[in-house]
């Protein structure tokens, strides 16, 4: 079973409040020049704030936060956000892929951002509320 789309907007703000909410200020979450010069195609944003997107999605299918049980994922590539109004867009889906023995719901989750996707093995068990 396919779940529904969930797109999220990430600007260069919501990177700003990641940056304080985490304590992680590392320039190539600002600094386009810094990124620049280590080898990024432009300012990204934070590893985990990408997941967070991806797992607030999760959240929203299982019916709540608290329902999630486990979710993991690698990192594929980087969520570039351009210094505009428009941000970065990432489009999260999910297949169910079964239940377990205990009622529990395997999910595969992708989560892609400019035809790329951004977030591999990402994987989540949920309790499913009737």
């Amino acid at each position: 079973m396919q779940l529904p789309v969930q797109r999220f907007r990430v600007t260069r703000a919501d990177l700003i409040r990641y940056a304080g909410a985490s304590g992680d200020f590392n320039p190539i979450h600002w600094s386009d020049r810094f990124a620049a010069r280590v080898g990024l195609p432009g300012v990204i944003a934070h590893g985990m704030f990408t997941m967070a997107l991806a797992g607030r999605a999760v959240a929203e299918w299982a019916g709540g936060a608290d329902a999630v049980i486990e979710y993991s994922v690698r990192f594929a590539r980087p969520v570039v956000v351009p210094d505009d109004d428009e941000g970065a867009e990432v489009e999260v889906t999910g297949v169910v892929k079964g239940r377990t023995d205990d009622g529990l719901t395997r999910i595969d989750v992708s989560a892609v951002c400019a035809g790329e996707k951004v977030l591999s093995q990402a994987r989540a068990l949920v309790r499913v509320r009737d």
